[in-house]
């Protein structure tokens, strides 16, 4: 008996019994996770509790584990050159553990709540892997931190160096940080999508091929790919010739004619040179409309309807020429812009000259 309460007291016996029993707590708790939450999780509707438990299974059996180890070489009472070292090793190891695993628990969580159909999260499908890049990143990071903290690592010095590299970093790349942050409100926001054809500025019209993090490439009617950065289609008034609740946009011809002309004729020979005319829907029929009494004549417009947008430019071509044929036709004049001019304070000697010269 005397023996026996000896080789208890042996420091290695002891440590042994302490990692025996660590690994027997890891497994139990293992089971009692396995025996409780994941049969718990699986009474659920959605999978994410699921895959969340299956995630944290191993690092819990893993922390149990770890601990006890370190609980063992307390009771060794190794020298502190290498009892330190060890225990900062298994304290990186746990570390790292949770960091993979936290990882993984936040793709779940990221992919989840992406696959909600809320319009005006900024958190979906097509923003998601901007989401988990920075998630990764900010664990990253604290994981760092923490693996610093345990190898006691001083970080007051790389802190405020971090501080002023973050600002002088925030100064050089204010425009890309801009281009990428719009970036990420363009796709969380969604104005537009790939195959819109889209207008900035009343200027720049053409249809998107590509939406990334920096920039937007539109294909404009001249077949010119141009790359916009972000930061300038946030700042621009944008005009989706696609959005809204039809794909069809209006198409508006106008022209003048002369004082004098029949207004009911105006109006039935514009209608009547959209018969036949390509890519044009029936409904909305084509219409017109009487603006106003201009300086040289009466000015209309025409309207007609179109179901995509990247034939504007043909129709637009094509019915300034069937009106021009057809109200030519018609005998309808179509007026030109002309001024009297009237010349005052001229010498007598001149305006005589003029009174007396004969036309040829």
């Amino acid at each position: 008996m005397e023996s026996l309460l000896e080789l208890l007291d042996d420091p290695l016996v002891q440590a042994a019994g302490i990692i025996v029993g660590s690994i027997i707590a890891a497994w139990l708790v293992e089971l009692a996770i396995s025996a409780t939450l994941a049969k718990a999780a699986a009474k659920t509707k959605t999978d994410v509790d699921d895959k969340i438990v299956e995630i944290v299974r191993r690092p819990v059996f893993l922390t149990v584990l770890l601990w006890g180890i370190d609980w063992a070489l307390d009771v060794l009472a190794m020298p502190e050159r290498f009892a330190s070292p060890l225990q900062s090793s298994m304290q990186t190891l746990l570390i790292l553990i949770w960091a993979v695993a936290s990882t993984r628990i936040g793709s779940v969580l990221l992919t989840a709540f992406a696959a909600k159909e809320r319009q005006r999260s900024m958190l979906q499908i097509r923003t998601l892997p901007v989401f988990d890049i920075m998630m990764r990143i900010m664990v990253v990071g604290t994981a760092l931190y923490f693996m610093c903290l345990a190898w006691h690592i001083d970080l007051t010095a790389w802190m405020a160096s971090a501080g002023i590299l973050g600002v002088a970093f925030g100064f050089a790349a204010k425009d890309t940080l801009a281009n990428l942050f719009s970036g990420i409100f363009i796709l969380a926001d969604g104005p537009y999508k790939v195959k819109d054809w889209i207008v900035l500025d009343n200027q720049l019209r053409g249809e998107v091929t590509h939406i990334g993090i920096r920039s937007t490439r539109i294909l404009t009617p001249d077949d010119v790919e141009i790359t916009v950065p972000n930061a300038v289609i946030g700042n621009a008034q944008l005009l989706n010739e696609t959005g809204g609740a039809y794909m069809r946009q209006r198409v508006r011809i106008s022209l003048s004619v002369a004082y004098g002309s029949d207004i009911d004729r105006v109006r039935e020979v514009l209608i009547g040179s959209t018969v036949g005319a390509a890519h044009l829907l029936d409904k909305p029929a084509p219409n017109t409309k009487f603006n106003k009494l201009g300086d040289s004549g009466l000015e209309f417009e025409l309207y007609v309807w179109i179901q995509e947008p990247q034939y504007r430019e043909r129709v637009v071509d094509d019915l300034t020429g069937r009106v021009y044929k057809a109200l030519n036709a018609a005998g309808i004049e179509i007026p030109y812009s002309k001024h009297d001019v009237y010349i005052r304070g001229l010498a007598p000697e001149l305006l005589a000259q003029l009174r007396d010269q004969k036309p040829n």
